[in-house]
């Protein structure tokens, strides 16, 4: 399955963790939805007046994603998932690479779409949790270009003092993203074995690179 039709939805998820790094202690307490919510509106206002975002220098928004957003996911989940029972198999340089290369992947495809993103709206749906769940499923709707597009966040919370929520999942207009890799990366595993994915990755991310 292609992933272009969902890269633009996908920009405005990841740019709505942009300003995790700079929570105050009390949002610590934040249920998940408030800080999806919280979140939404700080960093689509923030787009809105970016000027190298807006021009579309590419750079700057990997830079951007790359030191703020990534940190704040579940990054070691996501390609574990992604890549399936394969995972425990693998030895802990090729699980580095895995993340790296995947890591680098996200960041490319969601930072060339960032520029669409200036004219949304989030729209946050009440949260069916207890204050005591570890694990939440925020959903949302993009607002702005024709029909409203699902974008729903799946997030988790440790048990440890101190502990935020971190994303490990995301749907857009019912496709789970961590899902939709692992059938890409099934193929290639099938195939070529774990070292041909990340080779695969490796030359998609260098091909990408190439193209700006």
């Amino acid at each position: 399955m292609s992933l272009r039709p969902l890269t633009r939805f996908f920009a405005v998820l990841l740019m709505s963790t942009s300003a995790l790094l700079a929570l105050p202690v009390h949002a610590i307490d934040e249920t998940a939805d408030a800080l999806i919510s919280r979140l939404s509106a700080e960093v689509l206002s923030s787009i809105q007046t970016h000027p190298t975002m807006q021009s579309g220098d590419v750079a700057s928004v990997i830079a951007l994603v790359d030191a703020k957003i990534m940190p704040n996911m579940d990054f070691k989940r996501m390609t574990a998932s992604a890549v399936g029972p394969t995972w425990r198999q693998t030895t802990p340089e090729q699980q580095q690479r895995l993340q790296q290369e995947f890591k680098t992947l996200l960041v490319r495809t969601y930072a060339g779409a960032v520029s669409h993103a200036s004219n949304l709206k989030i729209v946050v749906k009440p949260l069916r949790a207890s204050p005591q769940d570890l694990e939440a499923l925020v959903r949302t709707e993009i607002k702005g270009h024709g029909d409203p597009v699902q974008l729903d966040y799946r997030l988790e919370k440790s048990g440890d003092a101190g502990a935020h929520w971190k994303i490990y999942n995301l749907n857009v207009m019912g496709v789970w993203l961590v899902e939709t890799y692992r059938s890409q990366f099934a193929q290639e595993i099938n195939i070529k074995g774990i070292d041909g994915l990340i080779e695969t990755l490796t030359d998609r991310n260098k091909a990408n690179a190439r193209k700006g």
